[in-house]
This record gives structure tokens, sequence and C-alpha cells, in this order.
């Protein structure tokens, strides 16, 4: 039998057999100058919850600004140290982890992203071409559910003709949110009259398709709603179950891995109300690490779910494996 194993010793003797005889020249080889992709993988991911099938679906990556300006009211030293610790960027670069959930009568989707819209920056807007690489055809959607409705989760209803993106479905949403960001009377706030005329063009279209949630019901068999102010007047989250198994679609309850978990009780910036954003935070997060519940967080690194612990004043976050449907 052939032994090929070769020691430290042998190796190092023929590199100086090598050297003493000079350099070995091998034949020209011929190089390939491949040009960039410049492109990414379709963002989708398929997994499996109790009977339900549920698809991750991207929008894309928004950028809001510096974390500081954000959380504004954060001690800047402390919030430094913090964003340091975990190998964070000072500036937001928040994910938009939209889901699609197979219940096996309906297709339900959850949060819509914001559509052709630019508000934070390029890289957005690419839902139905991340939905069509995950096989879904946003004519077969028969429900979408918005948590609440702000852009990034509600303008995606409509396309550039103001046509219906997904026009079969019914929206649900609550009713507090739809009166409060489509209310003609808030067009004439500086700080707000962007999000609302935006707003008011994405859902008005929409109403008579539009049923409003109630918290702890049933939205669609399988999918309770979770009354989650703060964020906004009418945030509302979603416990998806099927048999023993649960998932908690949280929206925008969290924003940062590393800010919204380590100090859930810094302000943030973007909530309606943040002195109850950050009550709702505390309160969510307690429920998601007492109960042992996976969640799914609309702005964390994709594809966004995880599962939350307590740490010390705060919790930490810990990303689930991801993991392959067979066919």
């Amino acid at each position: 039998m052939l032994d090929l194993t070769i020691s430290r010793r042998s190796l190092f003797g023929a590199a100086a057999a090598f050297g003493a005889a000079g350099a070995l020249r091998l034949p020209d080889a011929a190089f390939a100058k491949a040009p960039p992709v410049g492109t990414q993988a379709p963002f989708f991911y398929r997994f499996k919850l109790g009977d339900l099938e549920a698809t991750v679906i991207s929008d894309g990556p928004l950028s809001p600004g510096p974390l500081a300006k954000i959380y504004a009211d954060a001690p800047k030293e402390e919030l430094e140290k913090l964003l340091a610790a975990h190998f964070a960027s000072p500036d937001a670069a928040f994910e938009q982890n939209a889901i699609v959930v197979n219940t096996g009568d309906r297709l339900v989707l959850i949060d819509t992203g914001v559509g052709t819209a630019k508000p934070f920056g390029p890289n957005s807007g690419r839902m139905l071409q991340n939905m069509a690489a995950a096989g879904i055809d946003p004519k077969t959607i028969d429900a979408v559910i918005l948590t609440h409705a702000h852009p990034d989760h509600c303008w995606g209803c409509l396309a550039a003709d103001d046509a219906p993106n997904y026009p079969n479905a019914q929206v649900y949403m609550a009713e507090a949110d739809y009166n409060f960001w489509t209310d003609e009377g808030k067009l004439n706030n500086p700080q707000i009259k962007g999000m609302v005329a935006g707003t008011r063009k994405a859902l008005t279209p929409l109403r008579e398709r539009m049923s409003f949630v109630k918290d702890g019901a049933d939205v669609v068999p399988g999918i309770k709603a979770l009354h989650t102010p703060g964020h906004t007047v009418g945030h509302t989250s979603y416990v998806v179950s099927s048999g023993n198994q649960s998932l908690l679609v949280g929206g925008d309850v969290v924003h940062h891995p590393a800010v919204s978990m380590a100090r859930p009780k810094y302000k943030f910036g973007f909530d309606t109300d943040p002195d109850q954003g950050v009550a709702t935070r505390v309160k969510t997060l307690d429920m998601a690490s007492s109960e042992r519940m996976p969640m799914l967080a609309y702005h964390f690194p994709w594809p966004g779910i995880g599962h939350v612990s307590k740490e010390g004043d705060g919790f930490r976050y810990h990303p689930a494996p991801m993991r392959v449907v067979s066919e």
C-alpha cells in the first residue's frame, strides 16, 4: 500500500532541495478575470412551525441614520461602548423581515415592506422580487396583516401605479393605527406629514377590503393579535401557532439587536409614545423569555428569527440557526 504521509521534516527537506536547484518554473497559467457580480442571492428563508409552513421575505435594508440620533436620550458614552462591544456600526442598518404563513387554508403575509418609495436609502423595495424567487405569487395572498402603519410596514400594499400588489387579499390592522396615520388633519404637522401622506395613499384605497383586529382575538385561524402599543398608537404584534409551537411576530417592539435587547429602556426616536414603547418592549420581551417563545424581529439581521433570554437588567437575543426544509 502506498504511504502518502508527509512529515514536517521531509517537507522542509524538499523545500531546501528546491532552493538549491533553483526556483521551480511552472507553465504560464491563464487566470480568469471575472468581473464582480454585484448582486445578492434572493432573500427568502422557509421553515416549518408545527404543521404550518412559513417563509421570511426580505424587502431589503433601511438606513435611517446615526443611532446616536435615534436613541437621542441614551448616554452617549454608554451607547458607544455598547455598540463597540457588539461590533455594531454607529449608523443604523435595519433589515425588513416580512413573513408569509401558509396555514393550509390561507396564505397570509404579515407586513409588506416600504414598496417603491425610498425614504430610508436605495436598497429597499425588494419584496416582490424576493417573493417571486420564493415561488409565491402575490395574487395568491389571501390576507395581508399589518403590525402598524409606518412606511416600511404598509407602503408596499400598492405598486408604483397605485394598483394593489395583493389584489385578492383582505387587509387586517388595528383601527387606532389606521385612524391616526390616515388622518388628513395631520398633514399640517411638519414632523409626520410625509408619512401621513404616504400612508393615506397606501391604505385609504384598501379601506373597503379592510378589517380591524382585536387584542387577543384570532385574525385568521392560527394567528392571534397582541396589542403592543407605544411605537404607534395601535401597534400590534401577532402570535402564530400550530400544535405546541408558536412564533411571536414582534413588528417594531424592538429595532436593534444590541440596543433594544441589552438596553430595552432606551427610548426609541421613532416611537409615537416613547415611554409606552419602553414599557411594552420590556413586557413583551419578558413574555418571550419566560415562555421560551421564538421571535421574528422585523428589523434584526436577516432572517430575524431567534430566542430571547434575560440578562442582567436587559435581555439577550440568540439567533436561531437556519435549517433547510426538505423537498
